[in-house]
């Protein structure tokens, strides 16, 4: 269908918040409740409070020791296998409606939707059609969403963030001119998709705090400032936005990595962190294998307790392609030795294979013990295949059984957060 095109960007409002109230029959519009897992104590971050709670001013990623002492409210441990399956849910909702090619999952409370040829064939307006499903959702699910609608997916994308919020239908509608009209001069640019805070700063260098003032800043010296990324930003200050979703569903990266990370349930030593880059490096190599890909470089990630020093960490190439435990452990030790402080107290890890390629490729040195590379890469194999049968913590192996060890509890996590409790209780 030629001319302008309809995107909706729905989201769900404090979606596991939400879920948790759906559970227990609560409105979260009136309810109290934050979602968050209580034995990592006081300092433990809510992954999601409900609309109620915000409307008492209180931040969304708050701790639960920043709520404030006379806030009653409930807390709901995390379940995250429940929050999938209600996603689950709801995409099977839109798929009533929508082609599975129309439809773009962004995240797991959060889809794009090309609604412009099914609007003439449900003969509905978009907002109402917009409204309809809204109130699909909220009738079969009970969990509240919002809606924006733009004529391009960038748009959608702003019109959900910034202007759907202040509407009383929680709809919000853009197209090129009204977001020149009404959002060119707001502040602060960061409430604009993709615009983190080192962009932010880089442009107030030259005084440059809106969008407006990005659109008037001479295209030679945005290149200069952003590289390739200034068509991007300058194409958004504007409303633009050239990709389409067919363009979504045909992407294919040309560079392929594995990542891991995690927040360390307490502070830990740099002893004990250790351990668990250990853990991090063995259980990304049995990833790989059940991937049936290899990787040629390691990297980590060393983060220290309330940020009192920068992060440290580094890269290293094996000059071998692998997936081999033993060798990715090794290198994973080596550049955490080498550039962590081990006076500082650790409380995130990070850990990527990159550059990752088909199996077929694997390679190594004239010095390799062949005949232990098979030996090793055939345990690997059966270790993955005992693990998807029985679970992952089905096998183990020794570093998995250290006090300070994560890999054990984390095996029965989604997401990197509990994936369900028995016990729904959790006055505060």
């Amino acid at each position: 269908m030629s001319g302008q095109r309809t995107y909706y960007c729905i989201d769900m409002k404090s979606f596991y918040a939400s879920v948790e109230c759906a559970e227990r029959g609560y409105n979260p519009f009136e309810t109290n409740l934050v979602v968050a897992d209580c034995t990592r104590g006081k300092n433990a971050l809510c992954l999601a409070i409900t609309p109620h709670m915000k409307s008492l001013g209180i931040k969304n990623r708050c701790r639960l020791s920043e709520i404030p002492a006379g806030v009653k409210y409930e807390v709901a441990p995390p379940r995250m296998a429940l929050y999938v399956e209600y996603a689950a849910d709801i995409y099977s909702l839109y798929l009533d409606y929508f082609a599975p090619q129309d439809m773009h999952v962004y995240s797991i409370d959060e889809s794009f939707i090309d609604a412009t040829d099914y609007l003439e064939m449900y003969r509905r307006d978009k907002i109402d059609f917009a409204g309809f499903l809204m109130n699909e959702i909220a009738s079969r699910y009970r969990i509240p969403s919002t809606a924006g609608i733009g004529t391009n997916l960038y748009l959608a994308k702003i019109a959900l963030d910034i202007t759907a919020k202040h509407s009383k239908n929680h709809i919000g509608f853009l197209d090129e001119d009204i977001y020149r009209a009404t959002l060119w001069k707001h502040r602060p640019i960061t409430d604009f998709w993709m615009v983190a805070g080192g962009t932010a700063a880089r442009l107030a260098r030259y005084g440059v705090y809106d969008m407006q003032g990005v659109t008037e800043m001479p295209t030679e010296l945005m290149y200069k400032i952003f590289g390739r990324n200034a068509e991007l930003l300058i194409d958004h200050a504007w409303g633009r936005e050239s990709c389409l979703m067919e363009d979504i569903k045909n992407y294919r990266s040309k560079t392929h990595s594995v990542s891991f990370s995690q927040i360390l349930p307490r502070d830990y030593t740099a002893e004990e962190a250790r351990t668990v880059i250990q853990e991090m490096a063995r259980n990304g190599a049995e990833e790989l294998t059940r991937r049936k890909v290899i990787t040629g470089k390691v990297s980590i990630f060393v983060g220290y307790t309330r940020d009192m020093r920068a992060p440290t960490g580094g890269s290293a190439r094996l000059g071998i392609t692998t997936c081999i435990a033993s060798y990715l452990a090794a290198a994973a030790v080596s550049i955490y030795d080498a550039t962590t402080d081990r006076s500082m107290l650790v409380r995130r890890l990070g850990i990527s294979f990159d550059n990752v390629c088909d199996e077929g490729c694997e390679g190594y040195d004239l010095f390799t013990d062949f005949e232990a590379v098979e030996r090793a890469r055939n345990i690997q194999r059966a270790v993955v295949d005992v693990k998807s049968r029985f679970g992952k913590n089905a096998v183990l192996s020794g570093i998995n059984l250290m006090p300070e060890g994560t890999q054990r509890e984390r095996n029965g996590f989604i997401g990197g957060h509990r994936a369900g409790y028995d016990d729904k209780s959790g006055k505060s």
